[in-house]
């Protein structure tokens, strides 16, 4: 069975930094393309990041230059890091896996598989 577990949300202030960790197990996902997507309440879910290899990466224009995201192949994991937090980061942050998107796309309707959330919330 196909699971993805996030894990590493918590409560920090403004400015500081937490890291989201995504471990995938049931099948390597190696391969997949990966991505970040978050929900605040009373909001639509929205893309935050994703990847497929280092070199195809993509980013939200709202996090850009805050917030980074990275995959260990070996341990089956992909990782959020995210720096600078602002209040409007505060929403629970969800990590999805396709199996045929080639690089990662915006679209929430193009992930198969997805974990069940972690809370971030960024106080002001």
């Amino acid at each position: 069975q196909v699971q993805l577990v996030e894990s590493g949300g918590g409560l920090v202030q403004t400015g500081g930094s937490l890291r989201l960790s995504c471990a995938a197990s049931g099948r390597t996902f190696s391969s997949y393309a990966m991505a970040w997507f978050r929900q605040a309440p009373g909001k639509e879910r929205e893309f935050v990041a994703g990847m497929r290899w280092s070199d195809r990466t993509a980013f939200a224009d709202s996090v850009k230059g805050r917030f980074t995201i990275s995959r260990d192949g070996t341990k089956n994991t992909m990782y959020l890091q995210m720096n600078s937090l602002k209040p409007e980061d505060t929403a629970v942050y969800y990590c999805a896996a396709s199996s045929t998107l080639l690089i990662p796309r915006p679209s929430r309707y193009e992930y198969d598989y997805w974990g069940q959330g972690t809370q971030v919330t960024v106080s002001s």
